[in-house]
């Protein structure tokens, strides 16, 4: 019943927010304004935007049911191994064709959240932030049949906002350090068949300092490589994701379905089993099946 009326209230928001706002700006009188700079300023207003695109899928997941049951990771609270999950993730893009080499300049910023939604007080279990720059560079490639359509050079930062409490005691115990973070730096280079796109990337940490402390092993986990398929099939999209590090032979696997409902509104459906679905549980394996909306692809 929470969930129905979750859904609701965002469909409602939703458009009452945008029925209010371009219902006040469509009453803004422009044809007795005198001045012209400020006639002209009045107009960039009415028809100006943030210029925000999507950068990564971002959905809203009301059901999701792991395999086992997550960890309090330190604090006395006993989660349940089923959850919703939504994810906000957006890019800007600030240069282009910097020294002539035809390459785009993005900011991004994602966002991932896992809700105890089924539980007293529905507390967010874990919320991962990540913010990046990266620059994208066109290839124009038509010699092979799977074609290199783009390299990509990124530097992120991934972490759960948590304090580090390595060195705090409550009640003569030394508490389990609560933040998990890491700087990595990484590449992709996009390939094209036909409706099938493949990424090729590979990703490592920068530097050894604080932000790795937290977590010095997450590379053992999260991997050094990762390989995505993407699969255009009429209306619906597939993906299948791997990545691992090939020396203590972990890492994850994701696959997605999505199919368009209405609008930019689409059923998704994940499931991932490895290691690292969040940063708290880096180190931790677990299967998860999840279902709900994707906003973008």
């Amino acid at each position: 019943m929470r969930i129905f009326f979750l859904l609701l209230f965002l469909l409602v928001q939703c458009y009452a927010d945008s029925y209010e706002y371009k219902g006040a700006k469509s009453k803004i009188d422009l044809l007795h304004i005198k001045n012209d700079e400020a006639k002209e300023s009045m107009k960039k207003w009415l028809t100006s935007g943030i210029a925000l695109e999507a950068y990564k899928v971002n959905y809203l997941l009301p059901y999701g049911y792991a395999n086992k049951k997550y960890l309090s990771s330190g604090r006395p609270v006993n989660f349940s191994n089923v959850e919703a999950a939504l994810q906000i993730s957006l890019k800007r893009k600030i240069l282009k064709n910097l020294f002539g080499l035809h390459g785009s300049y993005y900011l991004a910023y994602s966002q991932k959240s896992f809700w105890q939604l089924y539980t007293y007080s529905s507390p967010f279990r874990e919320t991962n932030y990540n913010p990046e720059g990266f620059v994208v560079f066109p290839v124009d490639d038509n010699k092979y049949s799977m074609k290199i359509r783009s390299l990509k050079f990124a530097f992120a930062h991934l972490s759960n906002g948590q304090p580090n409490t390595s060195n705090v005691y409550v009640d003569g115990k030394k508490m389990k350090n609560l933040s998990k973070s890491i700087n990595y730096t990484y590449i992709t280079m996009r390939m094209q068949y036909n409706t099938l796109l493949l990424d090729l990337t590979l990703q490592a940490p920068l530097g050894t300092g604080a932000n790795l402390s937290d977590n010095p092993d997450i590379m053992d986990y999260l991997g050094y490589n990762k390989i995505k398929f993407t699969y255009f099939y009429k209306k619906s999209i597939l993906t299948f994701m791997a990545r691992g590090n090939f020396d203590t032979q972990k890492g994850a696997l994701r696959a997605t379905y999505s199919y368009p409902l209405q609008d930019e509104t689409n059923l998704y459906i994940k499931i991932f089993s490895g290691y690292e679905e969040s940063l708290i549980d880096y180190n931790r394996n677990l299967t998860k099946f999840s279902v709900g909306f994707s906003f973008s692809h």
